[in-house]
């Protein structure tokens, strides 16, 4: 049993834990999985599904603290072929995993946000608003349920 004091890992070792953690998940349901040399697009890992075939791009986003998690736009087009692996880590716990497809943010929503920040610093993203009350709207893309 891998060691689950996720809070005394720094918020980068936590991050890579999270790509590898995912990369496993995904293999475990089939997928081949193919690590990107560079992640300068976005994108963590390539994921080619047993079922059909079809390569899907699956970008890693971690959170222990439960709060609001997010994408730059500039990294992240809503594609039918591209993923967001959400890891929620709580301490004595293994992370809990959920898969999003990119285009769910068509449709936005308490959990699903985009933020396009006119006349500011800020650049636009596409936002997971984490909470108790989101929770219900996040077990949907539980991975059991998307993979």
């Amino acid at each position: 049993m891998p060691n689950t004091q996720w809070s005394k890992l720094g918020r980068l070792q936590l991050g890579r834990y999270a790509e590898y953690y995912a990369k496993m998940e995904f293999a475990s349901y089939g997928y081949n999985v193919y690590s990107s040399e560079v992640d300068d697009h976005g994108v963590d890992f390539i994921a080619k599904s047993p079922k059909d075939h079809h390569y899907y791009e699956v970008q890693v986003k971690s959170s222990r603290n439960n709060t609001y998690v997010y994408i730059p736009k500039s990294k992240m087009e809503l594609a039918a072929d591209r993923l967001v692996c959400l890891l929620l880590f709580t301490d004595s716990f293994l992370p809990s995993v959920y898969v999003i497809p990119s285009a769910a943010w068509e449709s936005v929503n308490d959990l699903l946000t985009s933020k396009d920040y006119k006349g500011l610093k800020s650049s636009p993203e596409w936002g997971i608003q984490i909470s108790g009350k989101n929770m219900p709207l996040l077990q949907q893309y539980c991975i059991e349920k998307m993979l």
